[in-house]
């Protein structure tokens, strides 16, 4: 597993680029913690079901209430070259 991030610095989106993070803090409520756990479930079954098809999910698609909160992605590491 790889965690990668990008850092909210209030730059424009062509000059943020991405970082390998060595931890991740997710400061959530039960309730939160529970639909980000039922999402990274989906994704998974969605990777099985949809095998090399599947490229990403965004958990803000996928969960009602994140709209406002950073992006949780889960990006297929098989396609990474």
């Amino acid at each position: 597993m790889k965690i990668s991030g990008y850092s909210d610095q209030g730059l424009p989106i062509e000059q943020v680029v991405s970082v390998d993070l060595a931890e991740v803090t997710l400061s959530v409520t039960p309730d939160e913690a529970r639909k980000v756990a039922a999402f990274l479930i989906h994704a998974a079954a969605e990777m099985d079901r949809m095998e090399s098809a599947y490229g990403h999910m965004h958990l803000a698609d996928k969960q009602p209430g994140f709209d406002d909160s950073p992006h949780l992605t889960v990006f297929n590491s098989e396609l990474e070259g």
